[in-house]
């Protein structure tokens, strides 16, 4: 049976990759960490190393244990623990000491390189869940207005320049202005900030950056972001195709219908033109 280590943060995407992974004949090895990772994901792997954020010699030793080659990194990882939760070792303050700042891609490009370094191939987190991938085109009944679609336009542009600072993925727009732009807070925060300034009407913006690499750390979206838009106000919902990972995609749309939220999927290329 073919192995392959997971590198787990919170939420769904953990644990529907285990899942998938297993009926597909692979036993996976699972670096999960606490307070963090959803405990069930246990019930669905061959092994797991429950750790504290910054324990990576702990996470390779656990690895190279199992004769893991080839891993995957997916899930969320509370950013604001970074400053506050953090036990690392000594494996973990050398990496550190490699990097120029702990931007999201400088700090995840970095681990992945380590982790290629030490023999093991870090592969797409989508590599087995293409399905999971925004489809392009309007997937719910009502098409954004021409109002939405001006600020679809302008929220692209910006998104994508923060995105190439590395700040966020995601911006909240309404009238042509940006109401809120994504740092370290995450996406739900910023729409309900960008809620706050708006009187209704908002568009949210979430994107891939322009550097992204897109084996970890690929937006993503869910019923959740549905419900904080809808109670932020927010009516329109653009997402980049083919680049997002989409959960429950169906009841999503639903729910979107049903508060006539508008969905659309596009192309970089398409909006760049």
């Amino acid at each position: 049976m073919e192995r392959i280590g997971l590198i787990a943060g919170s939420g769904q995407f953990p644990i529907i990759f285990s899942r998938e992974a297993t009926a597909q004949g692979y036993a996976v090895y699972v670096v999960a960490h606490r307070n963090e990772t959803d405990p069930v994901i246990e019930e669905h792997v061959a092994a797991v190393e429950w750790i504290h954020l910054g324990q990576f010699k702990r996470a390779l030793r656990f690895f190279k244990l199992n004769q893991i080659t080839q891993t995957v990194m997916m899930g969320a990882i509370d950013k604001t623990r970074i400053f506050r939760d953090v036990r690392p070792d000594t494996k973990a303050i050398a990496l550190a000491v490699k990097m120029l700042h702990t931007h999201d891609d400088n700090l995840l490009s970095t681990v992945a390189e380590v982790l290629e370094d030490e023999g093991i191939r870090v592969r797409s987190s989508t590599f087995l869940l293409p399905h999971l991938l925004a489809p392009k085109g309007c997937w719910t009944r009502r098409k954004p207005s021409k109002s939405e679609t001006d600020d679809i336009a302008v929220g692209w542009r910006r998104a994508k320049a923060i995105g190439a600072l590395d700040i966020g993925q995601c911006v909240v727009v309404g009238g042509g202005s940006v109401l809120a732009v994504e740092a370290i807070e995450g996406t739900d925060a910023t729409i309900r900030r960008g809620g706050d300034f708006s009187r209704g009407g908002a568009v949210v913006v979430k994107v891939c950056k322009p550097q992204q690499d897109t084996r970890f750390d690929v937006p993503a979206i869910g019923v959740q972001t549905i419900l904080t838009m809808r109670d932020a106000g927010a009516t329109a919902l653009a997402l980049e195709a083919g680049k997002a990972v989409v959960f429950d995609r169906e009841e999503m749309v639903a729910l979107a219908d049903r508060h006539g939220i508008s969905i659309i999927a596009l192309s970089d290329g398409e909006m760049a033109g």
